[in-house]
């Protein structure tokens, strides 16, 4: 028992040290301004990924959803290794291979053994450049993609989302879904797909990024060697610049009272990635908290808002969320409920809203920061994430902001920012809601909007 006291403390670690310990991120920017970016550490294992800026806001009304099938496409073999001998070349080294795409990145990574890493950087480079796009390949991943969209249909708390960002960015790049249409897949053609790689997949607009152990060195000299062929031997970005997304305060009820409870999102105008607002806000968030029935806690929990819910049994889940792009963001709050309890949880909802902007007590800030802080170290939790920060990092913020600087940005947020900075943003604006399900009871928008301030004689 003493030697096992004995183990643990020596192996503990404060808050501040392990701040500290953390490896440089090392950034090498390549002659044609592919930026590799490492954080070496001793791990037996390393993600190796490639960020692209490129996704669903990108493409127009016609093309919406090239990204997402050319997601699917790249998985599916390339021309110097046609249909599965991609595949199998990723599994003979018994490694993931994996990717996703958003409104406003792409990203493809591969987890594998240290060793493997000029492996895993030559295997990226393929699929990158040299993607067969076969048509019978595409049209089997056509009818996939279809059968796609129906599931994604049962997912009432995607489809919220994505009607959210109908309305509040309607007629802009960002009111797209990251899927597309379904008309749009069935006539998305291989011209459609090589002319979205040719235009957006270049190395100015790529992150290769890497965490595990690894040597920045070594990863460098593969991407020179595997990055710098013909598709990437390119200056300058030939794409224009985004075009601002509007923000409007506006609705869409879907309502379908065969369903069993209804799915209700609201959401007011946020910053872009980069804007110091955002530690405050996600402040904010952390002091309304989040609920599910399956938590434990009841009464006792320390967000108000749960408190309430348990109490007069208003929702089976809430969750608040600020989402953020280059230009813009969504600050706001996702709930499900059931059909007669809409009222009153969107009452108390918004009357939290209302509290963060007057009422913030500097106790509630305290909670806040250290949930935040527990958040933050979570993401050294293995390789593939810290990979994802790095790659996502330096394309939101052109650099990786290292832990200690989020530190003390959190350190430095007080009650009265979070006053101030929430009603910068929530204080009598005018929000976004999506309702799907039985939503009968919700009540007139206009109802909603004059719930956005209060009344103070």
């Amino acid at each position: 028992a003493a030697l096992l006291t004995l183990t643990r403390k020596r192996g503990a670690a404060t808050y501040a040290q392990t701040l500290q310990n953390i490896p440089e991120t090392q950034v090498t920017t390549l002659e044609n301004g592919l930026r590799v970016a490492s954080e070496e550490s001793n791990q037996p294992t390393c993600t190796v990924g490639v960020w692209i800026e490129a996704g669903s806001r990108y493409e127009d009304t016609n093309t919406n959803g090239a990204a997402f099938f050319m997601e699917h496409m790249a998985l599916k073999g390339t021309k110097k290794r046609p249909g599965s001998a991609f595949e199998k070349e990723v599994e003979s080294l018994g490694a993931h291979l994996n990717g996703y795409t958003s409104r406003e990145q792409t990203a493809f990574y591969i987890k594998a053994l240290s060793k493997d890493m000029p492996k895993a950087v030559e295997l990226l480079s393929d699929l990158v450049q040299n993607c067969a796009l076969e048509d019978s390949q595409i049209e089997k991943e056509r009818g996939v993609i279809l059968q796609e969209l129906q599931e994604m249909d049962s997912n009432l708390t995607d489809v919220t989302f994505d009607y959210l960002h109908a309305t509040a960015y309607q007629g802009t790049a960002l009111a797209h879904t990251v899927e597309g249409t379904t008309e749009n897949i069935k006539r998305l053609t291989r011209a459609d797909l090589a002319s979205y790689v040719d235009t957006h997949f270049k190395a100015p607009r790529m992150v290769l990024a890497a965490a595990g152990g690894i040597s920045h060195r070594e990863l460098v000299d593969a991407a020179k060697q595997h990055f710098t062929g013909t598709p990437f031997a390119y200056k300058g970005d030939s794409v224009p610049p985004l075009k601002r997304c509007r923000f409007t305060g506006s609705e869409i009820r879907a309502r379908d009272d065969a369903l069993p409870f209804a799915h209700i999102a609201l959401a007011v105008e946020g910053p872009g990635w980069a804007d110091p607002d955002n530690v405050v806000l996600n402040v904010a968030n952390a002091i309304i908290g989040r609920y599910d029935r399956t938590f434990g806690g009841g009464k006792n929990q320390s967000s108000k808002l749960a408190a309430l819910a348990v109490e007069h049994n208003l929702c089976h889940s809430f969750e608040p969320f600020n989402t953020s792009y280059s230009d813009t963001g969504l600050f706001g709050f996702h709930f499900v409920c059931d059909p007669l309890s809409i009222d009153d949880m969107m009452f108390c909802a918004q009357g939290e809203w209302m509290r963060l902007c007057t009422s913030t007590t500097e106790s509630e800030v305290t909670r806040a920061k250290n949930y935040l802080r527990n958040a933050m170290v979570a993401q050294l939790d293995g390789t593939t994430l810290v990979c994802e920060n790095i790659g996502s990092h330096l394309l939101h913020y052109g650099r990786r902001i290292p832990l200690e600087e989020w530190d003390a940005r959190i350190s430095a947020v007080d009650a009265r920012m979070v006053r101030d900075v929430c009603s910068k943003y929530i204080y009598d604006k005018c929000p976004a809601l999506a309702a799907v399900g039985p939503v009968e009871q919700l009540l007139d928008y206009n109802r909603i909007r004059s719930a956005m301030y209060w009344v103070r004689l």
